[in-house]
């Protein structure tokens, strides 16, 4: 039996050069830094990783780089979506053969597929691969996993480990939990929605592949190691701190932009994204990432070790306004909330 997912893994950015191709020596310097600051594993080719956008050779070298490069510091769950089985079941073997530690298959996008047609996609793909495989649920681009189809797919696979999910629902995590978990306890459940991180810790997760954690890593961190300790005053007080930040990297309209400026903030110039972006949304993206700027900075009072690079400039004229709640704010909250849990 196999051991569970646990932690945070990474969906971490491409970076990409002035001439649009991937940017190998900056991955690698990339993933140095996340594994140096503690994220438990990396998940490339994911959507914050923009795999749509490169072409399925460039999603294999990305993988290959990155198996060699980390060479087992840490575990590697790859993104093996493609746009049809055949050629996801060709991507997971050569992932699989790379050493990577599970792959993540997205459910059937573009087309809107019902539950049979779904547990059928990932059934058929299971039984023809040797890599373990982790389903990924992201209603908002692809079809929806429900909770019996996780669940025949756990009785009826060994080779399905784990769900990834994006969904943000609490409940729906809940009701998978409770129709897995006591069939299964090799099976892993990791929670892609960074707004409830410690919330699903809470109520059970494994671990996160959260994009947050691309920028800060030591804050991600802390709340999954607050979690497992049981102490869920801090890890609360954690997620209202991460909450903001979020936020304002997720409204970034062209995803995943907003995480892009997001490392910039941090040191780390990822290039642009291939997706082609006029005058304003440029300005748009550096107005986020001001505001990413000034919600690190006061976070860094909390947390030194999440400083920006840079101290964030205020344009001319513009009232500078807070963006992260204070901590009696926080403190209220958290003790109502723990209160109401008892």
């Amino acid at each position: 039996m196999t051991q569970p997912m646990n932690g945070i893994y990474t969906p971490n950015i491409t970076p990409i050069d002035a001439r649009g191709r991937v940017d190998e020596d900056k991955l690698c310097g990339y993933v140095d830094w996340l594994i140096e600051r503690g994220v438990h594993g990396l998940y490339p080719n994911g959507s914050t990783g923009e795999f749509t956008r490169f072409t399925a050779p460039e999603r294999r070298r990305i993988i290959e780089v990155l198996c060699q490069h980390v060479a087992g510091r840490v575990p590697i769950l790859a993104g093996a979506a493609e746009a049809n089985v055949r050629e996801t079941i060709e991507a997971c073997e050569t992932y699989g053969a790379m050493g990577v530690r599970a792959v993540a298959i997205v459910a059937p996008f573009y087309y809107k597929l019902g539950p049979e047609a779904v547990y059928q996609y990932f059934k058929e793909i299971a039984d023809h691969v040797s890599v373990d495989v982790t389903l990924y649920n992201i209603p908002m681009f692809a079809s929806p996993i429900d909770v019996a189809t996780v669940r025949r797919l756990a009785i009826d696979c060994p080779r399905v480990v784990g769900i990834k999910d994006s969904s943000g629902d609490i409940p729906h995590m809940m009701r998978m939990i409770a129709a897995v978990r006591p069939l299964r306890n090799d099976f892993s459940f990791l929670t892609g929605w960074d707004a409830a991180l410690a919330p699903m810790f809470m109520i059970g997760c494994n671990g996160g592949t959260n994009a947050t954690s691309g920028v800060v890593p030591e804050l991600t961190r802390a709340i999954y190691e607050a979690s497992t300790r049981g102490q869920w005053d801090r890890a609360m007080q954690l997620q209202y701190r991460l909450l903001p930040l979020f936020d304002a990297m997720i409204s970034q309209p062209e995803f995943p932009e907003g995480f892009r400026r997001g490392a910039l903030t941090r040191g780390w110039d990822l290039g642009q994204s291939r997706q082609p972006l006029s005058p304003e949304q440029i300005a748009s993206a550096q107005q986020t990432q001001r505001q990413l700027s000034q919600i690190l900075s006061e976070l860094s009072q909390w947390l030194p070790e999440i400083a920006p690079a840079h101290e964030p400039e205020q344009p001319s004229g513009q009232v500078q306004l807070s963006s992260a709640p204070s901590d009696d704010f926080i403190d209220n909250i958290v003790r109502e909330v723990m209160r109401q849990l008892q």
